[in-house]
């Protein structure tokens, strides 16, 4: 009768037979023998599910995984869990000159890491929509009326109360923050305006609202907390996981003296609106000034600031350059543009007798403007009618002049210093009109190739108006794009560029700028930035029962630096002096479950081989339980266990 002996792998004592009436021999097996033998298969099974998948996985996807992380988080669209009692809650308000919004951000305990940032995200309510409300008018309209703000403001922070469980009222920081609206007041009617904020709130509301958190912000601390906001959203606070990870050198503002540091890049961001153009980026070397001046003037574009929970810990202190120029916005220039043909015009015809312009036969050829199109530029009761040319080349050289840029080095637009950007290891991601430019009629949005651009905003701008109309009529274009866009799109393409390479400097063949509206598909608010930034204490102080406490945060005024070339943000230790690290806020990996779980997440190799090697030690030191036949075979027993064990070894190694 033939006889089927399965024992390769297997040590002598796991032997047993299959022949053609055998089946019964393996029922006849002892529940011992089959409970070994299905223990034998799973972990046999799980060993391979960890070489295999699991590595097929983390090979083919390790670029991936961070991004797959970050994506996780910023995407997150849960509902938040207000019945934790370990989730805290911050409140911004956003006072713009056209109205003002209320962000809630919440975050969970922190992990006990001094060297990480709090996990802040947006809150969302039981439907799963952002904790956000706006209303208007801008707060700036109360200049002469300011005993009504508090009034003007209530319903804001009754929505904020109604989504906040009560419980945390009183250690939810509230922060309200006024912008370019109430910059043009004068300072009188900006002190009395915060006056009545800081006075009539407390009164009807429990939150966290002590004087400094209410205030006007500069543009370069608007500036800096979008930078701030963006980078974390992108992941780039956190430690160098990898190879993979782009890494620059950081002399630490203030410690120059030191080694120069390994940390993750961070990236710049242009945005480019309707009235101004802003700049932001690290500078991760010490800088050099090419005349007093030049330096005098830097003092008031580099901010230093530290965003960690100890101001005596340089990880996470930042050396960042803003600049705000105003009038460089796509419409802002369209109008400095046409005053300046409507001037130049005039007097051209007044010198020379010409009509040029002044009537729909003679218009004053544009090149600008998309093919045989026709516009209008009305001033001072005087009308100049237009004809576009389509000359993307022409619209280039035409609009530089309005770049002033000096010959002074380390400058950019009117002459402003920039500090060098070292373009081989940089990444920016550009906004609103650098998005709308590429994006909404060239539909070219993301990576942005100088050279592709170039190309298709000729084409563009040497088409016929007629046909861009058509083009339009049948919907071949962004969904938000309107006649206007249309209309100026060869203009505001050729200022894009313009302003990007001639104006900042960025040569023609640079790679990393991305064009984007949103990040992770959603859109980053500069007071991202402003909560993480002035919640950064918190991990210092906790009350008994571990619940945060929210010191007060100073007053964001920079100071000078040590260096004078920066101006700081504020970056005070607590009252008491030193900010030490209390033991809850200490990484320890005793008691931390997380260290466990992370174990076994972050090593499957090293788990399911070490299982397979303890199940094996346990059936060679307790043969009687595992009570299986043994094949009195010296050869197989002196070749099968060393491979059996030679095998649980180098899967251990290789885990």
């Amino acid at each position: 009768m033939g006889r089927i002996g399965i024992s390769c792998l297997f040590p002598a004592s796991w032997h047993f037979s299959i022949s053609p009436v055998g089946c019964p021999r393996i029922l006849n097996t002892n529940l011992r023998q089959i409970i070994v033998i299905s223990i034998l298969a799973a972990a046999v099974s799980l060993l391979y599910f960890s070489v295999v998948i699991i590595r097929n996985k983390y090979g083919r996807l390790s670029r991936d995984k961070k991004f797959q992380r970050y994506l996780a988080r910023v995407t997150d669209i849960e509902a938040t869990d207000t019945s934790s009692p370990n989730v805290n809650y911050g409140i911004v308000v956003d006072c713009g000159s056209s109205g003002s919004r209320i962000f809630v951000y919440c975050w969970p305990r922190h992990n006990g890491n001094p060297h990480d940032l709090l996990d802040i995200r947006q809150m969302r309510d039981k439907n799963r929509k952002p904790v956000v409300m706006k209303i208007k008018p801008g707060i700036s309209e109360f200049a002469t009326s300011p005993e009504k703000v508090s009034d003007y403001i209530s319903p804001l922070l009754n929505f904020a109360a109604e989504h906040v469980p009560r419980a945390k009222h009183k250690e939810t920081p509230l922060y309200i923050l006024c912008t370019a609206g109430m910059r043009i007041l004068p300072e009188s009617q900006q002190k009395a305006i915060l006056e009545d904020l800081l006075t009539d709130i407390p009164v009807h509301f429990d939150f966290l609202f002590s004087d400094s958190h209410a205030e006007v912000i500069s543009g370069k601390q608007e500036g800096v907390y979008a930078w701030i906001g963006i980078n974390f959203v992108l992941g780039r606070f956190e430690h160098i996981e990898d190879d993979e990870d782009a890494v620059v050198e950081v002399n630490i503002p203030g410690s120059e003296s030191r080694e120069a540091i390994l940390r993750k890049r961070t990236a710049g961001i242009l945005d480019m609106g309707g009235v101004s153009t802003q700049i932001a980026y690290e500078v991760p070397k010490t800088v050099s000034f090419a005349s007093s001046q030049q330096e005098e003037v830097a003092k008031n574009l580099l901010a230093e600031f530290n965003l960690g929970c100890d101001v005596h810990q340089t990880e996470h202190v930042y050396r960042v350059y803003v600049a705000t120029f105003l009038g460089f916005g796509g419409n802002a220039a369209r109008q400095r543009y046409e005053d300046r043909i409507f001037a130049s015009t005039v007097q051209k015809n007044r010198l020379l007798g010409k009509q040029t312009g002044l009537a729909p036969d003679t218009p004053y050829l544009d090149p600008c403007l998309p093919l045989d199109i026709k516009d209008e530029i009305q001033q001072n009761g005087q009308t100049m009618y237009l004809r576009g040319t389509g000359d993307f080349d022409l619209c280039r050289e035409t609009i530089q002049p309005f770049m002033n840029k000096t010959n002074e080095t380390q400058t950019s637009l009117n002459g402003i210093y920039q500090p060098p950007i070292h373009f081989q290891n940089s990444e920016f991601y550009g906004f609103s009109e650098f998005y709308y430019c590429t994006e909404d009629v060239l539909r070219m949005g993301g990576d942005y190739n100088a050279a592709t651009f170039t190309k298709a905003a000729k084409d563009y701008c040497a088409t016929k108006w007629s046909i861009l109309r058509e083009r339009f009529d049948r919907g071949l274009y962004a969904s938000h794009a309107d006649l206007h866009r249309l209309k100026y799109q060869c203009f505001k393409s050729a200022w894009m560029f313009e302003v990007f390479h001639r104006g900042f400097s960025f040569p023609v063949n640079y790679k990393n700028l991305k064009t984007a509206l949103q990040v992770y598909d959603k859109e980053v608010q500069w007071t991202l930035g402003a909560i993480l930034y002035r919640t950064r204490f918190l991990p210092l102080r906790l009350l008994p029962g571990g619940r945060a406490l929210h010191p007060p945060v100073p007053a964001a005024a920079p100071a000078h630096s040590q260096a004078h070339t920066a101006q700081r943000f504020d970056c005070h230790p607590l009252a008491g002096g030193r900010p030490s690290v209390p033991e809850d806020c200490r990484y320890l990996v005793n008691g931390n479950s997380r260290a466990r779980r992370d174990f076994l997440k972050e090593k499957p190799f090293f788990a399911s081989g070490f299982l397979l090697f303890i199940l094996i030690w346990f059936c060679f030191s307790f043969p009687n339980f595992c009570s299986l036949k043994q094949k009195q075979n010296p050869l197989f027993v002196s070749s099968a266990v060393p491979e059996v064990l030679r095998l649980a070894v180098l899967h251990i190694a290789l885990s």
